[in-house]
């Protein structure tokens, strides 16, 4: 994804906002990223990847998610559809 495509979709939230809110905040837990313009606290479908984000984040590395923004956004249809994901969730 580019920094400029929405990691949340449901409330539009960049991962260029999400990177910013994790190296100027530095939260403990993943979910403290809900407080950045409430990611992860629509549908649910970004909550694994803003919990990959804040590990990468926590490892020292440049928060990222591989693939397209079209790709990302097809995978959250098809789990609003069938509530399941074609990948496992983060830990």
């Amino acid at each position: 994804m580019k920094p400029q495509d929405d990691v949340c979709l449901c409330f539009h939230v960049p991962l260029v906002k999400v990177r910013t809110y994790l190296a100027r905040e530095n939260p403990p837990v993943a979910s403290l990223i809900s407080e950045c313009l409430g990611a992860g606290t629509g549908c649910g479908w970004c909550v694994p990847y803003l919990k990959e984000l804040h590990n990468q984040h926590q490892s020292g590395q440049l928060p990222t998610i591989e693939g397209s923004a079209a790709d990302y956004a097809e995978g959250r249809l098809k789990f609003n559809k069938s509530g399941t994901r074609d990948k496992p969730e983060s830990q």
